[in-house]
């Protein structure tokens, strides 16, 4: 493994182009990314993680979220959807997919997967209010 003085180097190795390290340490920093506010990188290196680890929700959540940050919205929805496949009891998941589907223009869309996660955890008071703006929004655009 490169080290440099942050640690380990996110240059792809040159005879596979995948990043240096294993698929937990890819999920890593990845994760350390999106902790410093660089989604964008995050996706592309938590894009590798999922490839190498097709299964796992942790890294598939991570990677939503990464495309979500950076503006990814229809590939964020996609990766939500997959979660909520893979386990439907994610109220996250559903509350993530709204608001990619909110982000991307389609509000009726949107207002499904919001309601599925405020009717889980309506103590959550962000999924509430983004439910309450999405269905206002329709209401105001049927007048």
């Amino acid at each position: 493994m490169v080290q440099g003085r942050s640690g380990p180097s996110d240059s792809p190795n040159p005879e596979t182009g995948a990043p240096v390290g294993d698929v937990y340490e890819w999920f890593q920093r990845g994760m350390k990314l999106l902790g410093e506010g660089s989604p964008a990188a995050a996706a592309a290196l938590l894009e590798r993680a999922a490839g190498a680890e097709p299964e796992s929700r942790s890294i598939r959540e991570a990677l939503a979220r990464a495309q979500f940050n950076s503006r990814q919205y229809a590939d964020a929805a996609d990766s939500f959807r997959w979660i909520i496949d893979a386990n439907p009891a994610e109220d996250y998941a559903y509350f993530g997919l709204g608001l990619s589907l909110w982000r991307t223009g389609d509000m009726e869309g949107a207002q499904e997967p919001l309601a599925i996660a405020a009717a889980m955890r309506p103590d959550q008071r962000h999924y509430v209010s983004a439910l309450k703006s999405v269905r206002a929004t329709l209401r105001a655009r049927r007048m």
